[in-house]
């Protein structure tokens, strides 16, 4: 399996914090070292890195750790490879254009049977069923729409295509098309919202805390999304199977709960803060 790593924010902000912590995993506190991605979104667009190699020991990867690159949505993922080889082309996240924006997606889990399903307008490059099933969603939302629909009506199409996956297997999936970042959880999934008044919060997989009191302005709104929590001291909510959210500006919306509610779960010693 595979982890994930996302962030909705209202304004420009960085994640070296998470992405530190999400990089140890890539093969040195998790066994995910079989490539790993992040792609930064400016404006319609977003610059991606890549490499087929555990992010732990990628000088890249510390490069961008140790790099202010600000922006208001990222997507990331480590990779445990279980279909397609380890190469380049297999390396999430995958993106593609359509409508004039750039498209990014990244998966975590399999897909039964995913590659019968028919496709549009976009190819695979690599062999992954995780690409394939991206292409398939593209192709289904450009035969859907003609043009970039409003983002309200982009959410329920979106969710009934991951809905439709949902029954093929585990589908941990993040999507976005710069405007708005998707998630649906298959197995496992949760999140957090920093806002004020922000706290402090301690990396699980690296020494490293922060006060994000000092770091933010009382208006900034930054929500994370990861497949296991990566700090020890916050309160990080747990999403059910089947659950798809939408997040714009940081603000969370729960589009589908196919499995019950999602829950809070708080790591050993963290406070009890409410999730805004």
């Amino acid at each position: 399996m595979c982890e994930l790593l996302g962030m909705s924010a209202n304004v420009p902000t960085d994640i070296r914090f998470s992405f530190a912590g999400l990089a140890r995993r890539g093969g040195e506190t998790g066994p995910h070292a079989d490539g790993w991605g992040i792609s930064f979104y400016e404006g319609r667009t977003c610059r991606s890195f890549h490499e087929p190699e555990p992010s732990s020991r990628s000088k890249l990867a510390r490069l961008l750790r140790d790099t202010a690159i600000k922006s208001r949505i990222v997507v990331a993922h480590v990779r445990k490879a279980n279909r397609g080889r380890v190469s380049l082309e297999n390396t999430h996240p995958f993106s593609r254009e359509l409508w004039g924006r750039r498209w990014t997606f990244a998966h975590n889990g399999q897909l039964k049977g995913v590659k019968r399903l028919p496709l549009g307008g976009f190819t695979p490059i690599g062999t992954t069923d995780s690409e394939h099933a991206f292409c398939w969603m593209l192709g289904r939302l450009q035969d859907r729409f003609r043009a970039l629909p409003r983002p309200e009506t982009l959410d329920r199409a979106v969710a009934d295509l991951c809905a439709e996956l949902h029954g093929l297997g585990v589908f941990n999936m993040l999507m976005t098309d710069s405007r708005t970042l998707y998630a649906h959880c298959g197995k496992r999934l949760c999140y957090l919202t920093r806002c004020a008044p922000f706290g402090r919060a301690t990396l699980i997989d690296e020494d490293w805390e922060v006060d994000f009191a000092r770091e933010t302005t009382e208006s900034d709104v930054v929500t994370v999304i990861a497949t296991q929590a990566l700090t020890r001291d916050e309160c990080w909510t747990d999403l059910a199977r089947g659950d798809v959210l939408t997040l714009r500006d940081g603000a969370i919306r729960l589009l589908r709960g196919a499995e019950g509610p999602a829950r809070a779960t708080r790591a050993e010693g963290a406070p009890e803060r409410p999730m805004r």
